[in-house]
């Protein structure tokens, strides 16, 4: 064998083995799959400006064509055109998914206020612990300060 062929032979087997490839420096492509696919959500706007493209491509193909641009099936398209022919721009709109939150106005009035209750009696807890402070204070003073029943009728 000449040395021409016995080199070639070489090369052709580090090339079959992956070495050529590491030889370059070029990174391996990362192996890793990401964990979960992100859900595809389109504005009304994109909706509307793809279905004005596609209603005004007059060539063969090139509604076939936009949509391989954008990525989109052709199902897509013909739930937009009957929702925008219903009238519902906002069903162009991106829906929020799972059940429907609806909460009455009684609930809406007992949260704002418990919610209160629960201020006010922070503060008025704070303000008697003042007073006991106070009361505490005129004590050691020498002036010491009756005690009033509040909410109590004195009789």
């Amino acid at each position: 064998m000449s040395k021409a062929s016995t080199s070639s032979v070489a090369l052709a087997a580090s090339e079959r083995s992956g070495e050529a490839a590491n030889a370059t420096g070029a990174p391996a492509p990362d192996p890793e799959v990401t964990a979960r696919s992100i859900r595809r959500r389109f504005t009304a706007e994109y909706k509307c400006s793809v279905l004005d493209q596609a209603e005004a491509a007059q060539q063969v193909g090139a509604v076939g064509a936009l949509l391989r641009r954008e990525g989109l099936y052709s199902s897509l398209l013909s739930t937009w055109r009957r929702q925008r022919k219903q009238g519902e721009f906002d069903a162009l709109t991106p829906k929020k998914r799972g059940p429907k939150v609806v909460v009455s106005p009684l609930l809406l009035e007992n949260r704002k206020l418990v919610a209160s209750n629960a201020r006010l009696s922070k503060k008025l807890k704070n303000a008697e612990l003042i007073i006991e402070v106070q009361k505490k204070v005129a004590a050691l003073l020498g002036n010491p300060i009756p005690s009033i029943q509040i909410g109590e009728e004195n009789s």
